[in-house]
């Protein structure tokens, strides 16, 4: 058990007038340390913290966790008739996303006073404890590592499934659990779609190639973008990546800590606007990293979140030009000390690739 975490979110009890909290989400469950199977639900009192489950789990639990009450219910009979009488009748807070329709009725049908909860787990979750922050560090460090080795295989012919797949073995072999989201590699024209996932298309010379990955260490995330040239670069996509690099290294000077999320993307974006590539910049600048599931903070045009310390987030400004193609840029940046550090240290100037 994370007894500091557990903490974090005992605090929503008297937020939300509960006596409980009846956890399902596997995020959650890895953020309090308890296991992350389906059959396992972590129900948090203002006293206590219990592990419910089947038995397929209970040795397990009793190896592997520390700090639970381990309570085995029948698998048929399911964790209610237990959730039931640990509250006795008291408010029970749940993940309004985690709870089937079906299963919602169950419990309002069991006379159990329930309180829907919305973003609260990931407002409990925003500030980064120094083992998280590790841990995302260490992802970084692997993102960064298998970066290089995978573009130094890049060549002409080369298609785009080919270096998604590669990327995935890399990360596997260096240690990750797996890939954090679905690996986008986008080059020449398809350069213009921000989340293109990658096809058969082949790596032809002059074309940039889009590279957004992220990997899984020990349940924390990494998330990285890169845009690399075989050759020598088209000059009116290097314009647009010179401007895209000037304004992603302004916005991770921009972030700190004190001011609101929508102040850095209105910063970022104005730059990218100035240069007149505004209507190009079609997402928000970033999202908070962590575990994944909703991370704060958001860094858009309407976030009024309050950057703090200990918090990560994404900064990945793009520009994407129909016909012509894109660039992103992003690294993962912890707010350390007031003000933003980059995580990544995969360098951001435009990498020109051999051709081969």
């Amino acid at each position: 058990m994370k007894e500091n975490r557990v903490n974090n979110i005992r605090q929503i009890l008297n937020d939300v007038n509960a006596e409980a909290i009846l956890i399902k989400s596997k995020t959650n469950k890895r953020y309090v340390g308890a296991l992350t199977g389906s059959g396992v639900q972590v129900l948090i009192t203002k006293t206590n913290i219990y592990q419910l489950m089947d038995g397929r789990y209970i040795n397990e639990a009793n190896e592997t966790t520390q700090g639970f009450e381990n309570m085995v219910y029948t698998q048929g009979d399911g964790y209610l008739p237990t959730v039931k009488k640990i509250i006795n009748g008291k408010p029970l807070a749940i993940e309004s996303n985690q709870i089937l329709a079906k299963e919602y009725i169950k419990l309002q049908e069991s006379g159990i006073p329930l309180v829907l909860l919305d973003n609260e787990l990931e407002i409990a979750r925003k500030n980064k404890d120094e083992e998280e922050i590790a841990l995302v560090q260490k992802a970084c460090d692997i993102t960064d590592q298998i970066f290089m080795e995978a573009i130094s295989t890049i060549h002409i012919g080369m298609k785009e499934y080919e270096l998604s797949a590669f990327l995935q073995y890399l990360a596997l072999k260096n240690g990750a659990s797996g890939m954090a989201f679905d690996t986008i590699v986008a080059s020449g024209q398809r350069g213009a779609m921000p989340h293109g996932r990658p096809t058969d298309k082949p790596f032809a010379e002059h074309e940039f190639i889009t590279i957004d990955f992220g990997i899984v260490y020990q349940g924390y995330q990494s998330d990285m973008t890169r845009t690399v040239c075989i050759g020598t670069p088209d000059p009116e996509v290097k314009k647009i990546y010179d401007i895209v690099f000037e304004a992603q290294c302004a916005g991770v000077e921009f972030i700190k800590a004190g001011i609101r999320g929508k102040d850095v993307d209105d910063y970022v974006r104005s730059i990218i606007s100035n240069h007149g590539y505004g209507e190009y910049f079609t997402h928000g600048l970033g999202h908070g990293m962590g575990m994944g599931d909703g991370e704060l903070p958001v860094l858009n045009q309407r976030s009024e979140t309050i950057l703090e310390e200990g918090m990560i987030m994404s900064c990945e400004p793009g520009i994407y030009v129909p016909g012509i193609g894109g660039v992103r840029i992003e690294d993962d940046v912890l707010i350390r000390n007031g003000v933003g550090v980059a995580l990544n240290h995969t360098p951001k100037t435009l990498i020109q690739l051999e051709v081969k």
